[in-house]
């Protein structure tokens, strides 16, 4: 079938985007290679399925209207995958503006073309950040996830409530996925596991806050990539109960919405992670302990039990392994 990825020449985007071509899938993709973050490696990654038959490329910003109507009614997507987002926590505290442009008008134009062409099924891209405040663990699409610590988190918030308007008053079937902390391959340098590997090996410190003890659900992105595709293929459908007197927060009832949390249910503390990176690289790391940054949150664990409930969605990759498969990459790439 015919599916657009928005992002494609993102970090996860473009896994998905092989991911789908390999199965024989027609994959249209846009994205506008912004420089938040080195180009090169965005080229990169687009080069290595540029060239398949299968794939389209629309270089275009989501938050353009008129680039977006035009994409919808050229192409005609059955489905959608949408992982386009201005990328970064931090970076919203000194650019709120592009945030909303991209995380809130580029998502309404999204919306808005899966209205206007009967798009099948709709999966976007949300994060475990938006459970900012809520300290019950593990993290729970059933809680409440009212208070936003970042506006990133915020923006992404809006998308989950905008799709759930969408799904009710159009019958557009969308499926939020609450991503944690994802890492691999092809990453993006702003991580911390790209940022520690790149330090660890110039004999850099590298910045440890929260002095290393607080604990994130590391997800391996092919494990990402593999829920993101069973999502895809299941569309929800609305189970209306006009008597129900407080809406569950993953699933209303009164429309094809879902909300999945998608991670890794074993949560690592930092530290080891740092010690798994020092292990690969062969290198002690040199490390400036710092105090939780504003806007960080403790702890992260996933509670993925609803998505494998729906879909049979298990992580397979340890972060022993999937460090091991970044820093091999990471040394071919940069050819260190």
């Amino acid at each position: 079938m015919k599916i657009l990825v928005t992002g494609t020449a993102g970090f996860i985007g473009s896994h998905v985007a092989m991911r789908l071509l390999a199965r024989g899938d027609e994959v249209v993709g846009v994205d506008n290679l912004n420089d938040y973050y080195d180009v090169t490696l965005k080229q990169a990654r687009l080069d290595r399925f540029r060239n398949d038959p299968r794939y389209t490329h629309v270089h275009a910003d989501i938050a353009d209207r008129g680039a977006m109507e035009s994409l919808f009614a050229e192409h005609r997507p059955r489905r959608v995958v949408h992982l386009a987002a201005q990328a970064g926590v931090r970076y919203a505290a000194e650019n709120p503006h592009v945030y909303v442009s991209s995380n809130v008008t580029g998502f309404l134009h999204v919306l808005e073309g899966c209205r206007m062409h009967a798009v099948e099924h709709l999966v976007f891209a949300s994060t475990s950040s938006v459970y900012g405040a809520n300290r019950a663990m593990p993290f729970s699409e059933h809680r409440s996830a009212e208070h936003p610590l970042t506006l990133y988190a915020a923006t992404k918030k809006a998308n989950e409530q905008m799709a759930h308007s969408y799904a009710h008053l159009y019958g557009t079937p969308c499926t939020g996925l609450r991503f944690f902390t994802v890492y691999g391959p092809w990453g993006r340098p702003d991580m911390a596991l790209f940022l520690f590997t790149r330090a660890i090996l110039r004999g850099e410190p590298i910045k440890v806050f929260n002095h290393g003890c607080h604990q994130r659900s590391f997800t391996y992105v092919d494990d990402i990539v593999e829920g993101v595709i069973r999502c895809l293929d299941r569309p929800p459908s609305a189970d209306v109960d006009w008597n129900a007197m407080s809406p569950d927060p993953s699933s209303s009832g009164v429309a094809p919405f879902r909300l999945f949390n998608i991670g890794n249910e074993q949560p690592v503390e930092l530290l080891a992670y740092i010690e798994r990176i020092e292990e690969c690289l062969g290198r002690k790391a040199v490390m400036e302990l710092l105090p939780l940054q504003a806007g960080d949150v403790p702890d992260t664990a996933a509670d993925v039990s609803d998505l494998r409930d729906a879909t049979g969605y298990v992580p397979q990759v340890s972060v022993e392994e999937g460090v091991a498969r970044f820093v091999r990459w990471y040394r071919e790439y940069h050819a260190v």
